[in-house]
Order: structure tokens, then sequence, then C-alpha cells
């Protein structure tokens, strides 16, 4: 183990002596697997000179060298198990130079400037995050590539969506405290106590998802001991990284600190357009078995309409007109499509390659494709439930009419059995969520795809961070009486779907967008008050007792 220097930060200071302190738990571990083993040996040697002889010599030195064999062995299994265990991977787009020299040229001047070891490559996430990750374990060598030497820097993730809405020098800003990370990742006691902890989660891992008997107990040993290993490190590894972030900090004031002070902002702008780009637009299209393809260019509208709803974010636009950081890449269409389908594999939990039943869709074609398609799945849906429960049509033109769902909620029907508005509601809520539900478990199960495979991501299930928790039935009820009331004005008012990038799926009435619906639509559901709905459809020239066209 090297010594420190006099001329280095505390952060790195600190992040040494913890790093020490890992591996001293590890050398600790070590001298207790080898202590019978030494005890025998001072036993066999005092045989040989004929100072330990006589029975009860003999009798210990045979138990503690059979002791010491199979405590050997089953150190050595597991060691042997914390060595091979490959160390989860992030899922990431990878970025080869030849699609991005002008980024990795940055990243390299970057590193030049803060004298650190550049990073040995670059990758993509579909996260408002950047960081280093070290990808030198043999199991993460691409199939048939060189093998990685446990020297090599780590890989350099960026998020995204920095590329689409930073402009070049506040990416430059942004990554200088992440890229600085590779000088103490470069010290070689660092580096140990990282692969020691690595291999430790790991193996917990692969414990955790042992299966058959023999292999479930023996991988429940090596687990046990592991977990103990990992909690006595936990302490010294987590301040060893707050030391190597301190550490990579200081060493990155040198570089752009004003205007990273500025970016920081753009950072959380980007996470609040983000996070809204995702949960309110792509997810229903996910829902409907289409992919966004161009979630990036997509998160720049987003963050633009935010800029202009929220005065705290005013002036943010006017960086539209400097260079944005995605210029940086050769093809930054391919690439953010590599990155929207990565992030409706991550969030979702779609498959790994387009297909018949999981198509990209462009921004052009959202509201068509996507949000019609929507309302009358769920209007359908509505009307299936409705037919169920024994709910007569409503008078007039035969086809499925909002006026029936107004009657039924509000009342006004008897085809239902005798009982309280809000029992015919929840009723209708409960019969939605469990037509939901079959049409989910019917669906086929998403195939795990060869990619998967050496990507080391592990055989945790899909989607890894789901973006919503399950919906309640009341949910789904308003969801879809909202979606019967959108489809009427579309066929008799002459409404049409229309795309918010910050709220989702929007209902256009005369070119603009209504956001008055919600609340009416919450009157008739929760209170079983349909006269706020009937008089906004009246107002507008809706007509609920027409028929509408379902898928």
């Amino acid at each position: 183990m090297s010594g420190t220097g006099s001329g280095e930060s505390m952060g790195a200071l600190a992040a040494r002596c913890r790093a020490l302190a890992v591996l001293r738990i590890r050398s600790r571990a070590l001298a207790v697997a080898l202590l019978p083993a030494a005890v025998a040996v001072v036993l066999l040697a005092g045989g040989a000179m004929g100072r330990m002889g006589g029975g009860s010599w003999d009798t210990a030195r045979w138990i503690v060298t059979v002791l010491a064999v199979v405590v050997l062995l089953l150190a050595a299994a597991v060691a042997a198990v914390i060595v091979r265990a490959s160390p989860a991977l992030s899922p990431t787009v990878e970025l080869s130079e030849r699609a991005a020299p002008d980024l990795y040229r940055l990243v390299r001047d970057l590193a030049e400037r803060l004298n650190v070891p550049a990073p040995s490559a670059l990758a993509l996430t579909p996260d408002c995050d950047s960081w280093l990750e070290d990808r030198t374990h043999p199991a993460h060598a691409i199939p048939g590539g060189p093998r990685r030497r446990s020297a090599e820097a780590p890989v350099l993730v960026i998020g995204s969506p920095f590329l689409w809405w930073m402009r070049v020098a506040e990416l430059r800003a942004v990554l200088a405290p992440v890229v600085a990370g590779t000088a103490p990742s470069a010290h070689p006691d660092i580096a140990a106590a990282r692969r020691f902890v690595r291999g430790l989660d790991a193996a917990v891992a692969v414990a955790a998802h042992r299966q058959g008997l023999i292999r479930r107990l023996a991988l429940g040993f090596v687990g046990g001991i592991a977990r103990l290993l990992l909690r006595g490190c936990q302490v010294h590894a987590a301040e060893m990284e707050r030391g190597v972030a301190a550490a990579a900090s200081e060493r990155a004031q040198a570089v752009d600190y004003g205007l990273r002070i500025v970016a920081q902002e753009q950072v959380g702008l980007a996470y609040a357009g983000w996070d809204r780009l995702l949960t309110r637009v792509a997810l229903p299209a996910w829902r409907m078995g289409r992919w966004p393809s161009r979630l990036d260019a997509g998160v720049v509208s987003a963050l633009t309409e935010l800029s202009r709803r929220d005065r705290l974010a005013e002036g943010f636009a006017s960086r539209l007109g400097e260079r944005p950081a995605c210029d940086l890449l050769e093809e930054p269409g391919t690439i953010d499509e590599a990155a929207s389908l990565l992030a409706a594999r991550l969030f979702h939990g779609g498959p790994a390659e387009p297909g018949p039943d999981w198509s990209p869709v462009d921004w052009q074609q959202y509201p068509e494709e996507v949000v019609d398609r929507k309302w009358r799945t769920e209007a359908a849906r509505l009307h299936r439930v409705l037919d169920d429960l024994g709910v007569p049509p409503s008078t007039g033109p035969e086809g499925p009419t909002l006026a029936r769902v107004m009657d039924h909620l509000s009342g006004g029907s008897t085809g239902t059995p005798t009982g309280t508005d809000t029992d015919t509601g929840d009723s209708l809520a409960a019969g939605i969520s469990a037509e939901v539900a079959r049409e989910e478990a019917a669906a086929p199960p998403v195939p795990q795809s060869p990619p998967d495979a050496p990507s080391g991501w592990g055989s945790d299930p899909l989607p890894l961070f789901p973006l919503q928790p399950p919906r309640t039935g009341r949910e789904l009820l308003a969801d879809h009486v909202t979606a019967m009331v959108c489809c009427a004005a579309v066929d008799t008012a002459g409404a049409a779907p229309g795309l918010d990038w910050l709220d989702g799926p929007a209902l256009l009435i005369h070119g603009e967008r209504r956001t008055d619906l919600a609340a009416r639509v919450l009157s008739l559901v929760e209170d079983a008050d349909a006269a706020p709905l009937r008089g906004w459809l009246t107002s507008l020239g809706i007509r609920p007792e027409k028929p509408v066209r379902l898928v």
C-alpha cells in the first residue's frame, strides 16, 4: 500500500484513510481464514521436532489440521465467488469516439486542464445525472473484444438530457467535478478498496438468486459471509466515496467555477422537465405499445414550455440561441433514438428492440397515434365494463354514448342493482381495475433479449425504475371517463387530440387546450354530480347523446 503525500487535499487524504480501513477489514478476514492453518502448522512442526508428542497432542493435531483444511476450502470458495461475481453495470448507450469525436475531445481537454487521467470511454444514460463507472472486471469485456486492464481509467457516464438542453460551456462546467474524480480513482488503495466492496456486493446478489438445494446451501453460506464483510465496510466505503467527491470538487474549482454555479440551475431544471416528460408524455405511449423515439429532443420543448410558464425560469429560453451540447455528436438523432429505447426499457420494462407491438412514434404523429388511440381504447374498455354490469344503453341512436356513462354514475340508470351513488362508482371502478389487470396478465411477457446477457444489469426484473405506483380504481375510472368525454368532443364538436409537453395528452377545442375538464369529471366520479360536466358540454356544443367511434 502506498503512502500519502503532503500536497494532497483533505478530501483525498480522508478517502485514502478510509480505503485503508476497508483493506484492513479484508486483511482481517484473510487472517481469520488462515488462523487454523497457522495453528496446524505449529502443531505439526512441534510433533516433527518431538516436543508435542503423546495421545492428546496427536488428537489435537488431527482435529486442527482437518479444521484448517475445511476452513481453507470454505475461504477459497468464498474468495472465488467474490472475485468471479460480476458487479452490476448501469444500463447505458455506448458512445464510441467515431460517434462523438468532438465530445471526446472536450472531455480530454477538460482532463488535461484538471491534470487528471482522461476517462477511458464515454456512455450515455437516460437520466439527469453523470458519474464515473469502473468497467475493468473481466465479465464486462465485450465478447471478442480486448480485455480491459485493471489500471484502466473509468468510463464517464453522461445524462443524455444534458446534451440536448445544456450548452457546450455549461456541459463542460457540469462535467468538470465528475472528470476530476479520475485522479483519486487511479490511486491503488482506493481502486483496491472499491474492487473489494463491488465484489462483496456482487457476491450478495449472486447468493440472492440461487437455485437448487445444494446451490442454495452453498451460496447461502457465501452470501452470509459477504453480507457480514459488507456491513463492516459500508461506513468506511461511504466515507471514502465522500472524500473522493470532496477531492474532485476541490480540484474542479479551478475550471469554470463561476459558470458551474449557473449550470447547476440548468441541472435542476432539466431534472424537472425530464421527469414530467417521462411520466406525463412518454408513459401513456409506452402503455399503448409505442415508444417516442426523440425523448431528448422532446425535453428541450418541455423545458422551453416550463420556462414560459414558470416565472422562476424566465430568461432561460434565451440560451437556446447558443450552441447545444448535442452538436458534439455526429448523429444526434440516432443516439437520441437509442437512449429513448433504453429509457422505455428501464422505466417501463419494454422490449430491447422494436417490433410489431413495440414501434417508435415521432412527436408529429403522437396526437393521432397515441392520444386519440388511448382515448378510444379506454372508452371501449369503459363500455365493456358497463355491459358486464348490465347497464342498458342510453335512449336514442345505437352505439356507445357519453350519456350512458353520465346517467350511470349520476344515478340516472336503472340497469344496476339498487345502491348508493358511491357504490355505483365503486363497482364501475372495480370492474375497470379488473379489466385492466386481465389485459395486463394476458399480455405476453417481455423476453430477456440477447443484449441483456452481457450487459451486467443483474437479474432484477424490469422495469428497474418504475415511474409511478399502480393507479387506484378511482383514478382509472376518472381517466376512462375523461377519455370518453374527449372522444365525444372529437366526434361531435370538431375537437382534436393534442400534446402538451408538460401534461401529456390534451384536448384541443378551436385550437386551444382545455384545462377545465378534470374538475368536472371528478365531480361526476367522486360526488355523482353530473351538472358541472353537462354545463361544460353544452357550452362547447358537445353532444353526449351521440354515439362515438371506438377502437
